[in-house]
Parts: structure tokens; sequence; C-alpha cells
């Protein structure tokens, strides 16, 4: 799961016309935490009449968080620009009225689902637990996948939905998505690609393996973790993990900085502390706090915090820094143009969520990344540090002291760009698209095993490659 990144509230569907399906009662008002969608890139709407005869591409997440469906947005705006410019298709074919839906997976749930409130359990005193569980299933050896267990008891509809629209693929961009995608193949007999594109830097171990056509991965390590759960090489390609439109363009850093009223001459550190979900970033807003009191030691840096959507933690913010006299300090709140400002900045704290640290790489912005690591965001740690790609800090006091070392060091920055560049991937979501459409124009897996009925499939993997 990913749950730090936030995008804006849902607006009626405007030009780009992809279907958004979220589940009833839980489109809820993101609040730009860090890495929103803009106003140009996500617009929600509804299925027309038409859309029934037409093929589909069904582009699915979870609202666990709000990382995921970040994720599938990023997708379903790709394959429409393969629809629309057939010059991006690198002779991959596509129809020319293809029909896009981006669902919510829990919406189509036989009971209510608050995805978000479930995202909020592995964030208290059960991340321990969380973090042993997530990567694997039970030792490790013992391996999911796929089968129609979940796709019976809880989300019948959504296979009646697919029994209807008969789609071309179906992305998932979340292991519940995914796993009910192979249970409806399954349980209708349709013989539709399943891409799984895991938003974080390994994969988790209740990923449907055996029965998925194709996981979209980040990097070569993941791919390592996948050849011992049995799943062929072809089944394999590494794309990166796939960001909005906003963040494949490049940005000027001087007109940025005056956009955003920011000074030409100081190291710019952006701080991203709003929060879609609030209880993973207590901590993060206490160590932010906590730091304020020293900013004055940084002659030559300006902090840039970004509140969101939370007026009242703002204006504790603006409170602050006019009480502590810090006058190299900027606080925003809701931005519009995230990737623009990231690429104005020098520097990035965040907490490390897969979306979150995917688009500071685009945006080619070196990251401290603060708090305690649990579950994928541990894995993350240690995939951008392990590569130096970024400092990795849990407490206040360590934050001020990486900042210091930053300051007498300017060159970690360029060292941590230089390093960021070998897994940056800016047209991951091109890739996926083309991706899932050649597998929709290719014959349908002869592989028995892949389309055989399950209830429940459990099966013997080889040795983990990687042991924690």
């Amino acid at each position: 799961m990913d749950n730090e990144l936030a995008q804006q509230p849902t607006t009626p569907e405007g030009a780009s016309g992809v279907a958004r399906k979220d589940a009833p009662e839980q489109v809820l008002a993101d609040t730009n935490e860090g890495s929103p969608d803009d106003a140009s890139e996500q617009q929600p709407g509804a299925s027309t009449p038409d859309d029934a005869t037409r093929p589909t591409v069904i582009v699915m997440h979870a609202s666990v968080g709000s990382g995921h469906r970040s994720a599938a947005n990023a997708v379903a705006q790709a394959l429409e620009l393969l629809r629309d410019d057939p010059s991006l298709r690198d002779g991959v074919p596509c129809p020319e009225d293809l029909n896009v839906e981006v669902l919510d997976v829990l919406g189509f749930g036989r009971m209510r689902m608050n995805g978000d409130k479930m995202a909020s359990m592995f964030t208290g005193p059960t991340r321990p637990i969380y973090d042993l569980t997530w990567r694997y299933t039970l030792t490790g050896r013992l391996l999911w996948a796929g089968g129609t267990a979940w796709s019976r008891i809880m989300f019948p509809r959504f296979t009646e939905h697919v029994r209807k629209t008969k789609p071309l693929a179906i992305v998932c961009t979340h292991i519940t998505a995914a796993n009910v995608a192979v249970g409806a193949r399954m349980i209708t007999g349709q013989s539709f690609p399943i891409v799984c594109v895991p938003t974080d830097y390994e994969t988790e171990g209740m990923w449907p393996h055996l029965h998925s056509d194709l996981f979209c991965v980040a990097n070569e390590s993941m791919a390592e973790t996948l050849r011992p759960r049995k799943v062929p090489e072809e089944r394999i390609t590494i794309t990166g993990i796939p960001a909005r439109p906003a963040f494949r363009k490049t940005y000027d850093k001087a007109a940025g900085r005056e956009k955003f009223g920011l000074p030409q001459d100081k190291r710019i550190v952006l701080a991203l502390a709003g929060a879609y979900l609030p209880t993973p970033y207590v901590r993060f807003r206490e160590a932010l706090d906590k730091m304020l009191p020293y900013l004055h030691r940084f002659k030559n840096t300006h902090l840039v915090i970004v509140a969101g959507a939370d007026a009242e933690y703002a204006a504790h913010l603006r409170r602050e820094c006019e009480e502590l006299g810090i006058l190299n300090a900027t606080v925003l709140e809701y931005v519009e143009g995230m990737a623009e400002l990231m690429a104005a900045s020098d520097l990035v704290i965040c907490k490390p969520g897969g979306l979150t640290v995917t688009e500071c790489l685009c945006a080619k912005a070196p990251m401290i990344l603060l708090g305690r690591a649990y579950g994928q965001e541990n894995i993350n740690v240690r995939m951008l540090t392990s590569l130096g790609a970024a400092l990795h800090v849990t407490t206040a006091r360590e934050l001020v002291g990486a900042m210091g070392h930053v300051d007498t060091n300017p060159a970690i920055v360029e060292a941590m760009l230089t390093q960021g560049s070998f897994l940056r991937r800016p047209n991951a979501a091109i890739d996926i698209a083309r991706n899932a459409l050649r597998l929709a124009a290719a014959e349908p897996s002869t592989d028995a095993r892949m389309r055989k009925k399950h209830f429940l499939h459990f099966y013997w993997g080889h040795t983990p490659a990687h042991i924690r």
C-alpha cells in the first residue's frame, strides 16, 4: 500500500473522457500532501451507454491510500495518449475507439469497505507485524498463485461487470484488484491478459503470481524476487513505477522558483507534509516541528513546507515560524503543479512511499526519507539508500544532522541525483500501456495452468532471492 500520496478533489469528466468508477462514498477530497494530480490531469467521470460497445481496457486499483489510484490514473492517461497519438505506439496495435475504465475494486465489494481505514491499520502498533508478513506468504516458500475465492465471496459484482464488458485487458495497481481480476477471468472463462503493476520497489507475496500474464516492475531487484516464485522470464518486464504525465516533462528551475515565489540564490528544501491520511503523518509532522527552531543555522537553505488542504496545520506552521522569527521558510497549502515545484527544489524531505519517491526521482529531486519504515516503505528505503539515491533519518535530531551535513557538503545532493538516475523511469506509464495493448492484441495464452480454475491456489517456490 502506498498511503502517502494525495490527489485533488474529483471533478466532472473533462476532455480526457476516461471513465472513473470509484467506490460509493469513497471519492474523497484529497489533500495535496505532496504529489497530487494536477487539475488538468485528474478528471473523473462516468461511463456512457456507448462505452458498452467499445473495446475496453480496465485499469483497476484499490482505494487504500491514494498511491495505487494515482498509478492507475497515470496508466489510464497513457492508454489514452496511445489511442489518440499513433506516433507514440511504437508499432503496438491500439483500437481507435478504445475505452478506458479506471475502477476502484473496493466499490464492487459485497460489504462496504473503507480503504483508508484499512491503510491506517498498518500505521500503528501493528506495523512490526505487517513488516514481517509483507514480503512473503508464511515462510517465503509457500506462495499465493491466484484463485476465485475473493471473487466468489466478496466481489461477484465485479465478475458480472467483466462478463458484460469483455475487456481487452485488465491492468492492476493493487494486489486486491489483481486477485479479483484473476478470479473473474477464471469464473467467466474469458482469456484477456492481466497486467500487474506493483507500486513499490518490491513485490508483495500475495500477488497472483502464476495466473498473471505480465508483471511490470520497477527494477531488476524485483525481477529477482519473482523468478524464485516461478514467474517465467517472459512474464516479467522492467518498466518503472507509473508517474503522471506532468512528471515526464522538463521544467526550468529558475522559472519554477519565480512562479512559487522562492529565492533563486538558496538551496530549496521541500518538505511534503500534507496528509491524506493523518495517522501516518503524525510522527513526520512532529519531527518537522522539532526541526524548525534549528532552521536559523542553515543560512543557505530555504525550507518550503507543503501542508496540502489541511488549513489548520498550515496555520500552525505559520505561527511557529513567526514566533521563532524564521525568515527562511515558506508554508504552502494545496499546490497545483507539484511536478514543477519538485523540479524547482534541490532536496525533498518526504515519507518513503512508492509513488512519492518515484515522482521525486522523475523530478530529479534527491530525498531525505523521514520516519521509521515498515513493510513496503522499509523496502523502498533499503533500495534508495543502498544505491545512494537518498538519505534516511528517523528522528528530528537526525534530520537536523542530515541537513547540516548537506549544508556543509553540497556535493552530496549531486551524488544522490546521479545515483537516482539509475531508477528514474519517467515513461513507465507509457511502457506499461504499450505492454498491455501488445498482450491484448496477441493470441491468448495457451498455458492451461494460467487458465485453470482454482478456489485457493498455493504453491511451493524456490529459495527467496532476498532474505531479511
